[in-house]
């Protein structure tokens, strides 16, 4: 068979293990296909998920839409107020903005395995609704750059920290 950059089999992408904390309710291991062949402006990651775990914390975006097609197994999806019972063959759409925070944990006896197609617009700014923290990101982790997090209470007024030291510094050189 002809081999093409744009073309993989899943078998060929490389499995990453979640950097999660020891012991956390939080685990998979996650292929990032769209990175392996080239994609640009959408992500495709295909995660496998252990029972009674998440890949990932309640989060929105407010730039970046994304769906799930769940291949096999059973979870629940949390999704704004809700918890919906969702299996294999299903489709989950989360539209950006607020009213669409949204987490999937495997509540199975079984791998949870499915693909998860996202646009990758950045900056995005991303919401974590049960650690009131906010995320700022720039690009996509595998490129690197600004991702930060904070939380969300710690408001600081615009000027808090800025002394103008450096503007006195500069009016003296011109001098």
């Amino acid at each position: 068979m002809a081999k093409h950059k744009n073309v993989i089999h899943l078998s060929e992408v490389p499995a990453e293990t979640m950097k999660v904390p020891e012991g956390s309710s939080f685990g998979g291991v996650r292929q990032r296909v769209g990175a392996a062949i080239g994609a640009k402006k959408l992500g495709y990651s295909f995660f496998t998920v252990a029972p009674g775990k998440a890949a990932f914390p309640l989060h929105l975006h407010h730039t970046n839409e994304e769906m799930i097609y769940i291949l096999e197994g059973e979870a629940t999806l949390r999704l704004g107020k809700d918890e919906i019972a969702v299996s294999s063959g299903m489709f989950i759409a989360f539209p950006p903005g607020p009213d669409y925070p949204h987490q999937l944990i495997n509540t199975s006896k079984n791998d949870l395995r499915y693909l998860v197609v996202s646009t990758m617009e950045y900056p995005d700014i991303s919401e974590y609704p049960d650690s009131k923290k906010i995320g700022a990101y720039v690009t996509s982790a595998p490129e690197g750059g600004f991702r930060a997090l904070y939380r969300k209470d710690a408001n600081v007024p615009y000027f808090e920290g800025e002394s103008g030291s450096e503007i006195e510094r500069v009016k003296k050189s011109m001098r």
